[in-house]
């Protein structure tokens, strides 16, 4: 390969590189020029901008203060445990969703068969709907089996 045979992102940043190597060195021309008394003045408006007026501010804040706040919802992840080998996605979502809305259910397989390990997730949109579906279900029977139900813990 030949001496500045370089691809058009590699000259590009050389580029740059130059142009602020020569941007510097005339800030620091310029610096020299005013001396250690030169004093920079700056107006109000160059400061603030474009700033609202305090009326407008007001206004603002009043009208986001009057605005109904909805609670942000935190999901709550829950362990599913003691299932069935023949109770499906579907069915776990069902027995759930009359305690609230559901983000996901998921049963975990094994990864040789293919058929479900007997356990799985169920993850509700809101903290509070989560906590009235582990009161009602822990313990309660689906397909045949006595569920678990808790909220689930990181490995």
């Amino acid at each position: 390969m030949s001496r500045g045979n370089y691809t058009e992102g590699k000259r590009q940043r050389d580029a740059d590189k130059a142009r602020k190597k020569r941007d510097k060195a005339q800030r620091r021309a310029m610096r020299r020029e005013r001396g250690p008394g030169g004093e920079e003045f700056t107006t109000a408006e160059e400061i603030t901008g474009d700033l609202p007026s305090s009326e407008e501010a007001l206004r603002t804040m009043q009208a986001r203060a009057s605005a109904p706040r909805a609670a942000a919802t935190i999901p709550c992840r829950l362990f599913v445990g003691g299932l069935s080998w023949d109770t499906s996605e579907e069915t776990l979502r069902k027995a759930f969703e009359p305690h609230g809305p559901i983000a996901d259910a998921v049963i975990l397989k094994d990864r040789a068969t293919g058929k479900s390990r007997g356990f799985g997730f169920v993850t509700m949109q809101n903290r509070k709907d989560a906590t009235k579906a582990i009161d009602a279900l822990n313990g309660s029977e689906l397909d045949g089996r006595s569920l678990v139900v808790n909220v689930a813990t990181a490995r």
